[in-house]
């Protein structure tokens, strides 16, 4: 085929036009700006655009499909110029239903863990040998791209419940109908789009409800609220909870007893990530994987990119990256590195990226998130704001809403960075916290630094 991606520069959507490179399709692209990784990856791969911006001439009868990111918006000259001529155009979700529709299909959904819990169960299976194509959002140790496609029998999907286009307001996750699907916990997100936690929540509703007949759904027991989203929505589908599994912190280290009464060292760590383990197994069961084999291939999972990414790892001081950025994410992931290391002094370090976590009637729902830490500091940049066309925020408003005392609030990347190396990093564990980069922090080099 001859496919071009409008918006191209996305995640997903350099790595899906990669992986269709691969498989021997024409591809072609288009963005107004793209960063690396994606710059250089699409650059060696001779599919980086001469020039950035929107080319309707670029869309042409003889493209048999255009696939449209979100990046993009409903008004985007090639998007109006394919309308106008009648090119196909899908969002990048359908189209990997259209790609997958033969195949076993393996969704994992939830407000938190999904990649985690999407990258343990392909770790699982390239180390046991199974084939398969996959959708993940975040690049793994092991794996050149975040996209595979081919003509393997299974296909596992990271399963997002934004937005799939510009044109597509359905939730990612509504395109795909899985067999196998796991839900990971619901806590409101994406205010911008779900203005109610109803709202957000029915969007998982209705993923159950889009299953394949007889499939099977695993999901977090101990959330109240997904329990009552699984009883009103799950009548012909088998649905399994389940619950962290029992483990020990010995010298830093995650052990877990299975079974059959074996050890097992991990080199992740948290109750989150003990629940998203989990749900990796019971996936990995539903296609035949013996429980044997599953620790013995988890045993070398070191996580994906940074999901709670190990940084500097030292016998007086350590630091980490994490994605984490909704207030859950930020609570689970700061009480997984304090109870790793009880005797050491922890640093936290918040940033505030998304409409969601910038919005002052969302803010409040970041109170005790930071509680655990010894040190916080939350960092947003007023750049962000006017991007995003929103209203200015105090950092008397941040600190108010958080409750945690001593919290520091920075907009400045040079602050932030003076106020950390200020800290006493004897005997210290240092937590960075973002979906964005702390407004420019080239965040290896600096934790380097600091050691």
């Amino acid at each position: 085929m001859r496919v071009h991606l409008i918006a191209m520069g996305g995640a997903v959507m350099h790595n899906l036009a990669l992986a269709l490179q691969k498989i021997g399709h024409n591809v072609s692209g288009s963005d107004d700006e793209i960063y690396n990784p994606a710059k250089d990856r699409l650059e060696k791969a001779g599919l980086l655009p001469e020039k950035f911006g929107w080319f309707p001439e670029k869309i042409t009868p003889e493209l048999d499909l255009a696939i449209l990111g979100m990046h993009a918006r409903a008004d985007n000259p090639e998007l109006l110029r394919a309308q106008e001529i009648g090119v196909q155009v899908m969002s990048f979700p359908e189209f990997i239903y259209k790609q997958s529709k033969d195949k076993k299909r393996i969704v994992v959904a939830g407000s938190h863990g999904k990649t985690t819990t999407t990258s343990m169960i392909m770790h699982v299976l390239r180390n046991v040998g199974v084939d398969f194509d996959y959708l993940v959002g975040a690049q793994l140790e092991g794996f050149e791209t975040m996209v595979r496609l081919s003509d393997a029998p299974i296909m596992v999907i990271e399963g997002d419940e934004y937005l799939s286009s510009p044109i597509d307001r359905r939730p990612k996750f509504l395109h795909y109908r899985p067999h196998v699907a796991v839900i990971t916990g619901v806590a409101w997100d994406h205010i911008n789009v779900f203005p109610t936690y109803q709202e957000y929540c029915h969007q998982f509703e209705l993923l159950i409800q889009n299953m394949e007949s007889d499939g099977n759904l695993f999901f977090y027991g101990p959330d109240k609220d997904l329990n009552q989203i699984v009883i009103r929505s799950s009548s012909d589908i088998y649905a399994t909870p389940y619950a962290t599994l029992p483990h020990k912190i010995m010298y830093g280290e995650t052990v877990v007893r299975t079974s059959d009464r074996d050890n097992f060292r991990l080199k992740i760590f948290g109750d989150h990530n003990l629940a998203n383990l989990a749900a990796a197994k019971l996936v990995c069961q539903t296609i035949g994987i013996g429980e044997r084999a599953f620790w013995k291939a988890i045993q070398t999972f070191t996580g994906a990119s940074k999901r709670l990414q190990s940084l500097v790892s030292g016998e007086k001081f350590s630091a980490w990256l994490d994605f984490a950025h909704a207030p859950s994410k930020a609570k689970a992931t700061v009480e997984a590195v304090r109870k790793l290391h009880t005797e050491r002094r922890l640093i936290a370090c918040l940033e505030l990226h998304t409409f969601s976590s910038l919005n002052k009637d969302f803010l409040p729902f970041y109170k005790g998130s930071l509680q655990p830490a010894d040190v916080a500091a939350v960092f947003y940049s007023p750049h962000t704001l006017e991007m995003k066309k929103m209203p200015p925020v105090a950092p008397a408003e941040i600190q108010a809403a958080f409750g945690k005392e001593g919290l520091q609030v920075f907009t400045e990347r040079a602050d932030l960075e003076a106020f950390i190396k200020q800290q006493d990093l004897e005997n210290a564990n240092l937590l960075l916290m973002s979906s964005g980069n702390f407004g420019g922090m080239e965040i290896p080099a600096f934790v380097e630094s600091l050691t």
